[in-house]
């Protein structure tokens, strides 16, 4: 006779689940609603929508660290917390956006779907980030990409349909290299639970050519999978196009958010053979950092447009989180969550900055909907949008005391400290092709400055910088603030990444 199994609720650890679980039922309520009263107005599914944010990032704050729940497929640990307090924070900032937007221009803020497919789109990038096993990594991976290439589609534009389609083909060979490299862990080790891979490749040492030989294939394919989602090089061609042609708050916070769900995970994954000394890995990921920050860097050197110009500037930011990666040292994964952090509020603020200037006609560009001549003598047109504007680039510069400066400078530390550590030169030149890379970019920085602040307006159009509704001026006060008063708050908001990445264990 089979035994009966019996699993009681408490075992279960159900309290794991429900930051995702407030997420999922939230975007079921608005689809409840909808269903009962057709045609309300937005304002409703927008303030319904930051409620369940704001109940979410209390949920998540309050969770007990390193524990798990659901058979163990749950891991609420310090990297779990951190990463979803950012998610939801950028969630926070974006979705107030919606109130600002036309309804013939944004339709899509006026459909209840599209506030439902955010709520499941974030539950998704929760469920990466909050686990360890790798089925449920890619169920979260792919739960939250689909609904992000149906949100960009929704924009109903012939480039948003360019954009969609692109993202998705891209995404689809992502999760394609991420089932493989999960199938090679798994023929190798058994198991796709990720703290029993750990066992399992201690267990049999590093030594062993035969045994690691095959393992590296399965890293490389993870590499691959996650060097799409977060735009490394080769795999980076993608996203300028995507952003492109995806609405300017949408490619904001598709710099942030995806790409930091993704790199968590490939924190769990790379930090076992980090941790395993296989040098080997961390090479191949610093090799691929720094070729993806230098090229992007001279990329963006040479962009017509804005938007292109912050999207390659994007992968540069990828390239400097990655080099970090490599490290698997606590300050090092530390300085990863407080520069997306600091990231988050610049590029979340100057990608919004773009919606505020408007013009019927592509008159300075055919090819472009931002051209830098766009923003000529924009000081005199504008001066607060000027200003504000200039404060965003200056951060994404590394200029002090702006928010990114820190975020940059403690990224910067941790890989000089762990060269002194180890005495081995080429961390040293790793951390001054950072400095190098980071001056780089400062030019194309100051580049949109020269033009906002030292050239005559254009005399083909008037830009009219209509589209300052008060959400608008809200949310880009709000991040412009917590941008310039970064020095007041960055030690105590770093002590608390700290202490949740350094009770993680990874």
């Amino acid at each position: 006779m089979l035994e009966s199994i019996s699993v009681s609720l408490e075992s279960l650890n159900l309290i794991t689940l429900s930051p995702m679980l407030i997420a999922i039922v939230g975007a079921l309520l608005i689809l409840v609603i909808d269903l009962f009263k057709e045609n309300l107005d937005k304002t409703l599914y927008v303030m319904l929508t930051m409620l369940i944010l704001f109940v979410d990032i209390g949920a998540t704050y309050s969770l007990n660290i390193n524990e798990r729940g659901f058979f163990d497929l749950m891991l609420v640990d310090g990297i779990s917390v951190v990463s979803q307090l950012i998610i939801l924070i950028a969630s926070l900032f974006f979705i107030p956006l919606a109130l600002t937007a036309s309804s013939k221009r944004f339709h899509e803020y006026s459909y209840p779907e599209y506030f439902a497919l955010f709520l499941f789109m974030v539950a998704g990038f929760q469920f990466m980030v909050s686990t360890d096993n790798l089925i449920l990594i890619f169920v979260g991976l792919e739960t939250a990409s689909l609904s992000l290439y149906t949100l960009i589609a929704m924009h109903n534009t012939k480039g948003a349909h360019e954009a969609a389609v692109k993202y998705f083909t891209m995404g689809a060979l992502a999760a394609g290299f991420f089932l493989m490299g999960s199938a090679a862990i798994y023929a190798l080790t058994g198991s796709v639970e990720l703290y029993e891979v750990a066992k399992i490749l201690q267990s049999q040492g590093a030594d062993s050519t035969a045994f690691m030989l095959p393992v590296l294939g399965g890293v490389v394919l993870m590499l691959v999978a996650v060097g799409f989602k977060v735009s490394l090089f080769p795999f980076h061609m993608w996203t300028p196009d995507v952003y492109e042609g995806s609405s300017a708050p949408m490619a904001g916070y598709m710099s942030i958010v995806p790409k930091l769900a993704m790199v968590t995970v490939a924190m769990r994954i790379f930090g076992i053979y980090i941790n395993l000394d296989i040098e080997a890995v961390s090479y191949l990921i610093i090799i691929i950092a720094v070729i993806t920050m230098t090229l992007s860097n001279m990329m963006a050197l040479v962009q017509k447009d804005v938007k292109r110009m912050l999207a390659y500037s994007s992968i540069s930011h990828a390239g400097f989180i990655m080099a970090a990666l490599a490290l698997g040292t606590t300050k090092a994964n530390s300085s990863i969550f407080l520069y997306y952090a600091m990231f988050m509020v610049t590029n979340l603020g100057a990608f919004a900055m773009l919606w505020i200037s408007q013009h019927k006609k592509k008159s300075f560009d055919e090819r472009y909907d931002h051209p830098f001549e766009k923003f000529s003598g924009m000081i005199s047109i504008s001066p607060m949008a000027a200003v504000v504007m200039g404060i965003f680039m200056l951060s994404l510069a590394g200029v002090p005391p702006f928010s990114l400066f820190w975020g940059k400078l403690y990224l910067i530390s941790s890989v000089v400290d762990f060269a002194v550590a180890t005495a081995e030169t080429k961390y040293m030149i790793l951390a001054i092709v950072m400095v190098l890379n980071s001056a780089i970019a400062a030019y194309y920085y100051l580049k949109l400055i020269v033009y906002m602040f030292l050239r005559a307006p254009s005399t083909s159009e008037t830009v009219v910088y209509a589209n300052q509704s008060r959400p608008l001026n809200v949310v880009i006060g709000i991040l412009v603030v917590i941008t310039i008063t970064s020095i007041f708050y960055v030690q105590p908001l770093l002590e608390f990444i700290s202490y949740l990445v350094s009770s993680s264990g990874y």
